[in-house]
């Protein structure tokens, strides 16, 4: 390997390891999401593509305490997308106070944004729902939400980035 090849090769390892750090809601989706398999992604890739609270959140489930995070209480009107792969998932339109402490929309932007699987942790069953790209844990869905759909997504502010409109 002369060292045109080297320094190639180094530039495209620095490219792959600091490209996907961008956030896409932030930084008007520079990269095409479409170039990344997210869901084969290791946990060191989120480890380091995420603060260690959102890491905690999108991909080992975890949920942040209510009325702590960012979004909770925001009235701006905009996007709100995935953390973890910047696609967008709800619409400031679709958020209601819920009174609970989380982030909460009656629907998703698309239905085929989100996807719901059974969680049977702490002795009780829920429906999780998560990011249909990345397969982020986003929080929980239930049947106590307003009209039209009667639900609510009840979701970490951490596994979401805002962009204003």
């Amino acid at each position: 390997m002369n060292r045109r090849e080297l320094l190639h090769r180094v530039a495209l390892g620095f490219s792959v390891l600091l490209l996907p750090r961008i956030a896409f809601a932030q930084e008007g989706n520079k990269l095409n999401p479409a170039d990344i398999d997210w869901k084969k992604q290791s946990e060191d890739f989120w480890r380091k593509r995420l603060s260690e609270p959102a890491f905690k959140v999108l991909r080992k489930e975890d949920t942040e305490r209510a009325f702590t995070g960012e979004f909770w209480n925001t009235k701006d009107r905009g996007i709100y997308s995935c953390a973890g792969c910047g696609l967008d998932l709800f619409s400031s339109e679709h958020k209601f106070d819920s009174g609970t402490g989380w982030p909460s929309f009656y629907q998703p932007i698309k239905a085929d944004v989100v996807a719901e699987r059974v969680d049977k942790k702490f002795f009780m069953v829920r429906r999780e729902f998560h990011c249909a790209r990345c397969e982020g844990h986003m929080g929980h869905v239930f049947d106590d939400g307003p009209k039209p759909t009667g639900l609510r997504y009840c979701t970490n502010s951490l596994s979401l980035a805002f962009r204003k409109s």
